[in-house]
């Protein structure tokens, strides 16, 4: 490893960082590596260290919330698991068992403190299902109201590789944004971004991320023996939730005192200025989409560049079966991706309006397909 690496890889200061140190609501994501022993045992000890620096940060007014990974890893040694498994049904049955074993280690680590957990498991359906993605919300908020750590993991056991949110670390992005968090911290076994594995000789350490232009030229690996989610996610995951207004720090759990205390380790993640509202952000990045809208090169331009209300006009074809209210794909003339919206119309009446003008149409058609209120693209996010 480079010996300047090592040097610039802490003692970092910046508003970033200043925000974080600041936050009032943090969530704190805790990988799998960082719990459990080589056998995949929970560690009691490595969860008290945890619980301590957490504990020092909820003392000086911070409300935290955790995500917390470890169910399955915690579940493989009590089962007689040597690998993390590769089936569903094995993966949800060591999650059964060690989602207890994780629950009980954090209420014991934290009863030390007089303080109470509560368990919060979520399948990705939850966050994409807007009355299912508030109730969760409102659990989150007023567990923290009521004095206990809401400590939040995927629901393994019942999850399904179509309702799976990937790993811990999208789900602490998502989780920052239900709870109207002013930080998120990812902790891992890495000391912070590398442009390469940190293990070669050459490798240089990213202090900060502005912008997608300082990840140019980085090459993030995947999950370990006991995770699922390895630094390309904990990049896809920090860029989320910076891209919604909240900043990151990502570093290893070994830094979680000086991550909590003046966030001078690890890689920050600048926030954008523009902080998306909650449900922006969850149309975005969370809900599920029930059709798909393709529109001609200038109701591309319109809607992004000069953030106008989508109308029928701009369209040329739409596929799915949607009711007005859901939400819906918005594609450009060669496939890309543009964003997401609410629409206005069931798809069997957006049917007979595709490239209609508003003055062609029956009164009760002239509204806009997407109200520009309700529309949100992702190349402004970028």
């Amino acid at each position: 490893m480079n010996p300047e690496s090592i040097i610039s890889a802490g003692s970092y200061f910046s508003d970033t960082r200043d925000a974080i140190v600041k936050a009032k609501r943090v969530v704190v994501k805790i990988g799998s590596s960082s719990l459990t022993d080589e056998n995949g045992l929970i560690d009691p000890a490595r969860i008290d260290e945890l619980a301590d620096a957490l504990e020092k940060r909820m003392g000086r007014g911070s409300d935290v919330i955790v995500v917390s990974s470890g169910a399955v890893a915690s579940g493989m040694g009590p089962l007689g698991l040597k690998q993390r498994p590769t089936d569903l049904a094995t993966k949800q049955a060591a999650a059964a068992v060690g989602q207890v074993r994780l629950a009980e280690e954090w209420g014991r680590s934290f009863g030390r403190y007089g303080r109470t957990i509560g368990q919060v498991l979520l399948v990705s359906s939850d966050a994409a299902v807007r009355d299912r993605a508030r109730n969760a919300q409102r659990t989150i908020d007023r567990l923290r109201q009521l004095g206990a750590v809401p400590i939040v993991n995927e629901n393994d056991t019942v999850a399904t590789s179509e309702f799976h949110f990937g790993d811990n670390d999208r789900l602490a992005a998502l989780v920052s944004h239900l709870a109207f968090a002013d930080a998120l911290i990812l902790l891992s076994d890495v000391d912070g971004l590398y442009d390469r594995n940190p293990a070669e000789p050459d490798a240089n350490f990213v202090p900060e991320v502005r912008s997608g232009h300082d990840l140019k030229g980085v090459i993030a690996g995947d999950g370990g023996k006991l995770g699922t989610g390895g630094m390309a996610s904990k990049v896809s995951a920090a860029r989320l939730a910076s891209r919604g207004g909240i900043p990151v720090l990502l570093t290893s759990a070994d830094n979680i005192d000086a991550a909590l205390d003046q966030a001078d380790v690890g890689t920050a993640f600048a926030p954008k200025e523009d902080r998306l509202n909650a449900w922006k952000f969850w149309m975005l990045y969370a809900a599920e989409t029930s059709g798909v809208l393709r529109l001609d090169a200038g109701a591309v331009t319109a809607v992004t560049d000069q953030h106008k209300s989508l109308l029928p006009v701009g369209i040329t074809s739409i596929d799915g079966d949607f009711e007005r209210g859901d939400i819906v794909q918005i594609v450009g003339p060669n496939g890309e991706i543009i964003g997401r919206g609410e629409v206005n119309y069931d798809s069997a009446d957006l049917a007979t309006m595709i490239g209609h003008t508003t003055g062609d149409l029956p009164a009760d058609m002239q509204k806009p397909v997407v109200h520009a209120d309700y529309l949100s693209d992702y190349a402004s996010r970028a």
